[in-house]
């Protein structure tokens, strides 16, 4: 289930109250219900799984040297593009 087969569920219910049809609307709208409780029960997303795996690879690469390099740049404020010079 998806955000998606929410939202046309969602949409048919619209449609079947402007058409005066309280039952439709209503077996839609309990169609809309289940699909949210299956999305809410998803702990995550299985992109956001593989993304959370990679988590702190590049910073454990470039060392606690490279951030102190970084912090004391912004001390300094050495880090950026020079100043143009005026002509």
């Amino acid at each position: 289930m998806s955000l998606k087969t929410i939202q046309k569920h969602l949409a048919k219910v619209d449609k079947a109250l402007a058409a005066g049809d309280t039952a439709q609307a209503q077996s839609d709208l309990l169609l809309a219900m289940d699909a949210l409780g299956v999305l809410l029960t998803q702990e995550k997303t299985p992109a956001a799984v593989m993304l959370g795996s990679k988590g702190g690879a590049v910073t454990a690469k470039r060392g606690s040297d490279y951030f102190r390099e970084l912090a004391a740049r912004r001390k300094t404020n050495a880090g950026g593009r020079p100043r143009k010079n005026a002509e």
